[in-house]
């Protein structure tokens, strides 16, 4: 009896370690299995970390190739606009310049056409000092002078001569008469003054005879018929 009862207990004892063999194998491989799955997290951890990290570089360095093409597209536009606004400025310059030269011409032709009149002013004025005091302060021996000089009874007797076309007008022609002396005072301005004098009678008498026109009593009287010559 004590034999098969020890034999049972080996049997038993067997069995317990057999059984405690197998927990603590299935243990190991437990371990092993939760080792090996946590090397293959760390793995897949690395894997995807570094797919990220390199993934994170490519789009860095995708995003700075990207900015820095927009900034030089910048940096380009905003150099042709300032290209642009330059040339602008400088077209600007020249019109205004070229603008100011033409209104500075304008001003100084203006300035000398003022200066120039005045000199015409002056000269005439001292003109008719000169005569004026030549005809002895006679004013209206001047302005007589000065009609005639200008050609308005010449230019009178035109007209009139024009209107009166066809008509066979009577011609009369006068004769002054030489002046042994005349020729050599001749360059001064009384000399001229009494030739003018003395072709307004004719002139006047030629005027009349053709338009019935007389001239003023201050002017002259005409002669009379038996005076022409």
């Amino acid at each position: 009896m004590e034999k098969a009862g020890w034999d049972k207990q080996a049997k038993v004892a067997e069995v317990e370690v057999a059984k405690a063999v197998a927990i603590r194998e299935a243990e190991l491989q437990m371990e092993v299995e939760i080792k090996n799955a946590m090397r293959q997290t760390e793995k897949l951890k690395a894997e995807q970390l570094s797919k990220a990290t390199v993934q994170y570089d490519t789009q860095v360095q995708d995003s700075n190739a990207l900015l820095y093409s927009r900034q030089k597209a910048a940096e380009a536009a905003l150099f042709e606009q300032m290209r642009t606004a330059e040339a602008r400025k400088a077209q600007a310059d020249a019109k205004f310049f070229e603008q100011k030269m033409a209104e500075d011409a304008k001003l100084y032709a203006k300035q000398k056409e003022a200066e120039s009149v005045a000199l015409v002013g002056k000269a005439k004025t001292e003109y008719v000092a000169s005569m004026l005091q030549a005809l002895g302060g006679n004013y209206h021996a001047l302005r007589d002078y000065l009609m005639i000089d200008s050609g308005m009874y010449t230019e009178m007797a035109r007209i009139n001569a024009g209107a009166v076309n066809g008509m066979q007008p009577k011609i009369s022609i006068w004769s002054n008469g030489g002046d042994a002396g005349g020729e050599a005072a001749a360059g001064s301005a009384l000399q001229q003054v009494a030739g003018v004098y003395k072709m307004l009678p004719p002139l006047l008498s030629t005027v009349h005879e053709q338009t019935g026109m007389s001239p003023p009593a201050w002017m002259c009287t005409l002669p009379k018929d038996g005076a022409a010559n």
